[in-house]
């Protein structure tokens, strides 16, 4: 399928890991030149590696927290002067730690707001106007099924992820006139160390084994298993294409059918 995305840039946050790092190898094999940030910059460093060996495009990279505005507007003037453009933008930061609400301090919420909230908005302020001047640009945020169905012991990223879709409408209203498309994706249980922080914390509250707390995801889904990171990244890969170029402000689950509403 022809994505028309060969050579434009990518900026995928947090993508040393897991969804993030799935997400920059789906558009380098698509052949886009990416710009790749995270907070350790040894696996980012790896990652950027093995991305660059695999398929040969070329990558940019610097390790700074999404939560730093400052560091953000950096990156984003940095990507823009070495490659000219910041055509899609891909906002993805570390999910809140899971516990109840009980449990959850109020520096907690802080911290769960400014990661998985106003990250997305330091992002949407630097790129929009380079998208503007280009008449075409797509944002993507990666929240959680949580944004449709909330999770047990996952208060945090219950509450904060759904501020994440009210900001994608909003910008997909103001910006769709600018050939700008704002899309969000949820992912639903899916193979990564974040799982396994929830499955930890699961087992201690019910008494399970990790490996029992795995099954139940897994057959919560209609397919009855957990998905891989590579299957949401190419999702967002087709919501950044020309194959989607009439989708915008919308939440794409990539769930495996575990979401039960209509």
């Amino acid at each position: 399928m022809e994505t028309g995305l060969r050579n434009r840039v990518a900026m995928v946050a947090a993508s040393s890991q897991g969804i993030g790092r799935a997400t920059a190898q789906a558009f380098a094999a698509e052949g886009c030149r990416l710009a790749m940030c995270s907070r350790n910059p040894e696996s980012l460093n790896a990652a950027v590696t093995q991305i660059q060996q695999q398929h040969k495009v070329e990558v940019f990279s610097q390790a700074f927290d999404v939560t730093d505005a400052g560091a953000v507007r950096d990156f984003v003037a940095a990507t823009v002067s070495r490659f000219g453009s910041a055509d899609i933008c891909v906002t993805n930061a570390g999910g809140p730690p899971a516990k109840s609400f009980l449990a959850a301090s109020l520096d907690d919420w802080r911290k769960a707001v400014d990661t998985n909230f106003l990250s997305a908005v330091y992002f949407a302020r630097e790129v929009i106007p380079h998208m503007q001047k280009n008449k075409w640009g797509r944002i993507i945020t990666i929240t959680s099924i949580t944004t449709k169905q909330p999770v047990l012991e996952l208060v945090l990223s219950n509450a904060v992820r759904a501020a994440v879709v009210g900001l994608v409408k909003s910008l997909a209203n103001e910006f769709g006139k600018d050939n700008i498309l704002v899309n969000n994706v949820g992912p639903g249980f899916t193979a990564t160390d974040r799982l396994k922080e929830l499955a930890k914390t699961r087992s201690a509250a019910s008494g399970q084994s990790q490996r029992e707390v795995f099954d139940a995801w897994a057959v919560d889904a209609a397919q009855k298993r957990i998905g891989e990171p590579r299957e949401v990244a190419d999702t967002i890969v087709w919501l950044a294409s020309e194959r989607a170029s009439f989708v915008t402000g919308q939440t794409i689950l990539v769930d495996g059918g575990a979401y039960k509403g209509l």
